[in-house]
């Protein structure tokens, strides 16, 4: 069974998110989606919370592709994460240069902990490279339509955090 792991905060899941999820899903049977608690970001949403929404989120889709989705909540290390799942593959999102310059750092480092777990990097779709959870936050908290960059249900969820 070919297994990946798709890491991050997820704070909140977006359609960019959403989008590589779906493509990722072509190249594993299963894929993990690993949940990083990470304190030092101070997330705006519980890892509960946004564990529930990225399962709610990849329910459907789990059916459509037929590949496994799965949430997993992880505070260690990304190569031990990948290691305690079984993951051969860590799948990684590129929205722009920038990303890639700290993504290729940390392959180096991840290869240098265990060179049988490899990295690939799936570029953003074009209409959701300017998407990132920190962004969409800020803007949910001033109160703007965030509608373009994540589903009606995180959407909701937004709102129900800012009032």
């Amino acid at each position: 069974m070919r297994i990946g792991l798709y890491p991050g905060t997820f704070d909140p899941v977006t359609l960019g998110h959403m989008d590589i999820i779906r493509r990722a899903t072509v190249l594993v049977d299963r894929l993990v989606i690993g949940v990083a608690i990470n304190r030092d970001k101070g997330p705006l949403f519980t890892l509960e919370e946004r564990v529930e929404m990225l399962e709610a989120e990849c329910a459907k889709l789990s059916e459509e592709t037929g590949t496994e989705i799965v949430a997993h909540p992880f505070d260690n290390l990304l190569i031990d994460c990948a290691r305690d799942v079984g993951a051969r593959m860590i799948v990684r999102g590129l929205r722009a240069v920038g990303d890639f310059e700290y993504e290729f750092q940390m392959v180096g480092m991840n290869r240098a902990l265990d060179d049988s777990i490899e990295t690939v990097f799936l570029t953003a779709d074009a209409s959701h490279q300017a998407i990132a959870s920190k962004l969409v936050k800020e803007i949910a908290r001033l109160g703007g339509d965030v509608s373009k960059f994540v589903t009606p249900a995180v959407r909701e969820a937004l709102i129900a955090k800012f009032g």
